[in-house]
This record gives structure tokens, C-alpha cells and sequence, in this order.
């Protein structure tokens, strides 16, 4: 869990951006008006996701002077008993915005002791959204909906367990 990005995944990511830059010039001698809308939308796709991006790096900035390894290790972190199943349970249900918005974060946070259960949890909770638990209700019944907020959050943690006990297992030497 080193907080650098290996230069093997760097370089990868270089390739793979100068393989999209050459299929778009190519694609721009090819067939112009194709080229042209494709640019339109990466850009009108990029001005959508924007906000969210800059709201994450903020996130992971003001992180960085706040959430201290030691708050990280206490709270969510191998020791944070049930406290940490707690905080990555209510943090999933009342996290909002696009999924992968919170890839970022939550790595900051591994890197700074966050237990890899934890993060399990909170990113399957995030399927409970609670602006919409309303419509659930008037559609499916409030049975229903709490029947499968419930099973959702126990799988949530069962799934945590298993997933550290299997990457548990993968790695022996550390």
C-alpha cells in the first residue's frame, strides 16, 4: 500500500492517452465530422464531470490537513472495532455523487490505514440512497424497502469480511 503510483502504471496511462490522442487525429483525417462531434462530447462529457472532480480534490486536499493516518487507523482503520463498521456504513449511505468519485478518496485513505472491509462496505452501501427511499416506498412498500436496506447492509459486511479473509490469504508475506 505504498502512497506513490508505481511508473508501470504511469506508463501505461501515457500509452493509453497517446492511443486515444493518435485515434482521434486519425480519426479527424479520416472522417472530420466524426472526429469533431466525438471532441464535442469528451468535451461536454468533461464539463459535466468537472465539479465532481474538482469537489473530490478538494476533498482529498482538505483530507490531507484533517484526517490524520492516526484518525484514520483509530476510526477505520484494523483496530476501529465496531466503530469503523459503523462510520464506513452511515459514510456509504450518505455518500452522494458519481461512484467513481469516491475511487480517490477512499485510496487516499487506504494508503492511510483504512482497512480494505471497510472500504467494501461503504462502496456497497452506497447503493441505499436515501433521497429515494420515498419513491421505493410508495412503489415496492415499506416492508419491502426495509427488508432490502437491511439485507443490503448485513451482505455489506459479510462481504467486507470475506473480501479482507480472501485478499488476506493472497498475501502471506506481508
Amino acid at each position: 500500500m505504498g502512497e506513490e503510483i508505481p511508473k508501470k502504471v504511469m506508463n501505461k496511462g501515457c500509452i493509453f492517452l497517446f492511443i486515444v490522442i493518435c485515434l482521434y487525429v486519425l480519426t479527424l483525417l479520416i472522417k472530420t465530422d466524426i472526429a469533431v462531434n466525438a471532441l464535442a462530447f469528451s468535451i461536454k462529457l468533461l464539463y459535466q464531470i468537472f465539479p465532481v472532480l474538482l469537489l473530490i480534490f478538494v476533498l482529498i486536499f482538505v483530507s490531507n490537513f484533517l484526517v490524520k493516518p492516526d484518525w484514520v487507523r483509530v476510526n477505520v482503520g484494523k483496530g476501529s472495532g465496531v466503530r469503523g463498521w459503523l462510520v464506513a456504513l452511515v459514510g456509504g449511505i450518505l455518500s452522494v455523487g458519481p461512484i467513481y468519485a469516491w475511487y480517490a478518496l477512499l485510496r487516499d485513505l487506504q494508503a492511510k490505514g483504512m482497512r480494505t472491509a471497510l472500504i467494501a462496505v461503504f462502496l456497497y452501501n452506497r447503493g441505499i440512497k436515501l433521497p429515494l427511499l420515498p419513491l421505493m416506498i410508495h412503489y415496492f412498500g415499506g416492508i419491502y424497502t426495509l427488508i432490502l436496506a437491511v439485507y443490503m447492509t448485513l451482505f455489506s459486511v459479510i462481504g467486507g469480511i470475506l473480501l479482507e479473509k480472501i485478499l488476506e490469504r493472497k498475501e502471506p508475506s506481508q
